[in-house]
């Protein structure tokens, strides 16, 4: 079993061996879950890119027909 000392700001150093087991690094953030009885579990706090999947809209520009006509044309001349 892992353990950690407090410090009087609240904070820990996560073990290696956990941090290992948890796969984060530096910068990544950690979940506590609190269940019934007071046990608490600790997660990494990941994000699956197919999570954020459509997510961010495309931005979409409308073009006439008339506008198009007019590149074509200024295509031509080049």
């Amino acid at each position: 079993m892992q353990s950690a000392a407090l410090t009087s700001k609240g904070q820990i150093t996560v073990p290696k061996a956990v941090r290992a087991a948890l796969g984060v690094r530096p910068g990544d953030r950690l979940a506590f879950r609190i269940h019934e009885g007071g046990k608490v579990t600790v997660e990494a706090e990941t994000v699956d890119l197919q999570s954020l999947r459509g997510s961010v809209r495309p931005e979409v520009r409308s073009v006439s027909i008339e506008g198009m006509n007019e590149t074509i044309r200024q295509a031509g001349r080049r």
